[in-house]
């Protein structure tokens, strides 16, 4: 769909809107799916104060409060701020660039992410909650040019992120780069694989990467890929018009393994869809956004899985609306901006919501309210109480058994306890009410992580992966038949035990032994353990005698 095009559908969507308009203005505001309650915490004055906050992520910080970014402050433009749950904002740090991205939190507490025009070609920077800056990379423009996705941390501490082109308009890219500053290219795409990368990746729990292209593909309206860590990247779909096109925000793996996203046009009705994909590739319309039911169109942000299990997003044509939807199709319209004829409320959200570990979830619109930029309203921040309760949020999904895991949450005291998947935690480090470290445990299990304070104990929003490790094995070689010994940590829930990719029978002696019977057909090479948790091979091979 071209420009032209898209101008068309929201004019026609513009006209149709003021009948729809007068008919909410006479009937009112329609009763809700369930019970919910939508407050404005925080009218962005503009002037000496926040403008326009957007961007592709949103953070909780180690203090409870929510961090987000703005087009403009009253230095001139880019601001990262924090708002309290009652809605106190503190400007953290402001310069002249466009903090396009977002902010993402850091296993260091620090925040992440990327500005547009920093260093005349854009930076991917940290900034610490003080508002101390440090650029970790700036663009030549032959290495990429303007970034506007997120920067996301993966399990192995290194950031990960995409460049829609570069300055000579060249092929989109995705990198990596250290907290200290060392940038790697991964991959550069082929049109065939997607162009005009707008969108953040997210790091699948198989420890690929997934993303969206906007253009490009087999027919030239955006694509959906996988990347392994290498940078070798897979299509996985090509977009088709009928079941969505331009994707332009990142993907979210929910807790039942699939990918969920949005696409802002195509569909059935041409206001865009909300799918679903496996990781292999499998893809599923969930729902065709219909602008005349109620559904607003034009999603505009990354989707985001609640505690309940549901699906939560924005769109942002007319002015706005927030929706749900379960993962098998089920779609709600949660709050409809400016219903009552006036955008008091703001309109236009173009940042996912954000699930605070007090159980409220959070937002941003880039228009509406009542403060004055130009002539036009700076937007708002808003919550959106669905009544959930608290829970724990962890800062890292995975890990081995000793490695460090930041937990956020409610109400943390120094007696607070902490199990992974039922095993009691050792050590545990309180810092304030909200965040608290816990080594993992010996004997951990993957399942969720729970934090026992007095008589409430709060549950992760996800599961923790105990990841295995391998540390030796004898004999070093045998013939088939032979019983094996294999040691390391995280064995407890072994699944799987292969020698050069042939599968074994095992047995768990305990968390750190496992035996196993090399099987018939195997041949010479390296011992792969998987676990609930994950897997892991051997440094050196077995050999088959």
């Amino acid at each position: 769909m071209n420009y032209v095009r898209k101008q068309d559908k929201r004019f026609r969507r513009f006209a149709a809107s003021v009948a729809a308009l007068a008919v909410l203005t006479l009937a009112g505001a329609a009763v809700p799916a369930r019970a919910q309650t939508f407050t404005v915490l925080y009218d962005a004055p503009g002037g000496s104060g926040i403008a326009n906050p957007a961007g592709q992520a949103d953070a909780q910080g180690r203090n409870g409060n929510l961090y987000f970014t703005a087009a403009g402050d009253g230095a001139g433009a880019g601001a990262l701020f924090e708002i309290t749950p009652s809605g106190a904002v503190t400007i953290v740090y402001s310069q002249g660039q466009t903090l396009a991205g977002g902010a993402t939190l850091g296993t260091d507490g620090s925040f992440y992410g990327t500005d547009f025009n920093g260093g005349a070609f854009g930076q991917v920077w940290r900034i610490t909650p003080a508002g101390v800056e440090t650029v970790l990379h700036t663009f030549n423009g032959t290495d990429g040019f303007s970034p506007v996705s997120d920067v996301i941390e993966g399990t192995n501490g290194k950031f990960y992120g995409t460049v829609p082109y570069n300055n000579s308009g060249g092929p989109s890219t995705a990198y990596s780069v250290t907290s200290s500053g060392t940038f790697t290219t991964l991959h550069s795409f082929a049109s065939s694989e997607g162009t005009n990368i707008y969108a953040g990746l997210v790091e699948g729990t198989d420890g690929n990467f997934y993303g969206t292209a906007y253009a490009g593909g087999a027919n030239n309206i955006g694509t959906i890929f996988k990347m392994t860590p290498s940078g070798t990247v897979t299509v996985l779909h090509s977009f088709e018009g009928s079941d969505g096109e331009e994707p332009l925000y990142p993907l979210v793996q929910a807790s039942d393994g699939n990918f969920y996203g949005t696409a802002p046009y195509g569909g059935t009705f041409g206001n865009g869809v909300v799918f679903k994909i496996t990781p292999s590739g499998t893809y599923t319309v969930l729902h065709n956004l219909d602008f005349d039911a109620g559904d607003g169109d034009t999603p505009s942000a990354a989707l985001i899985e609640g505690t309940d299990g549901n699906l939560y997003g924005v769109a942002s044509g007319l002015h706005g609306t927030i929706f749900n939807i379960t993962t098998t199709g089920t779609f709600t319209t949660l709050y409809t901006f400016c219903a009552s004829g006036i955008c008091t409320d703001g309109e236009d959200p173009q940042s996912p919501l954000i699930q605070n570990t007090n159980g409220i979830f959070y937002g941003s619109t880039k228009g509406g309210g009542g403060g004055d930029c130009d002539g036009s309203a700076c937007g708002t921040i808003f919550s959106l109480n669905m009544g959930l309760g608290p829970f724990v949020r962890l800062v890292t999904a995975s890990g081995e058994e000793g490695a460090k895991i930041g937990i956020l949450g409610q109400g943390f005291r120094s007696s607070s306890v902490v199990k992974f998947g039922g095993t009691e935690a050792t050590t545990v480090t309180v810092s304030g009410t909200t965040y608290l470290t816990a080594t993992v445990p010996s004997a951990a299990l993957t399942g969720p992580v729970t934090v026992t304070t007095g008589p409430t104990t709060l549950t992760s929003s996800r599961t923790f992966d105990v990841t295995p490790t391998l540390a030796s094995f004898s004999p070093p070689s045998g013939p088939v038949g032979q019983l094996v010994t294999i040691n390391g940590t995280g064995l407890m829930q072994t699944t799987k035990v292969t020698f050069n990719g042939k599968s074994a029978s095992f047995t768990v002696v305990s968390d750190t032994e496992i035996t196993a019977t090399v099987p018939t057909g195997a041949t010479t090479g390296k011992i792969r353990v998987t676990t609930k948790g994950g897997s892991v091979m051997s440094t050196t091979s077995f050999t088959v005698t």
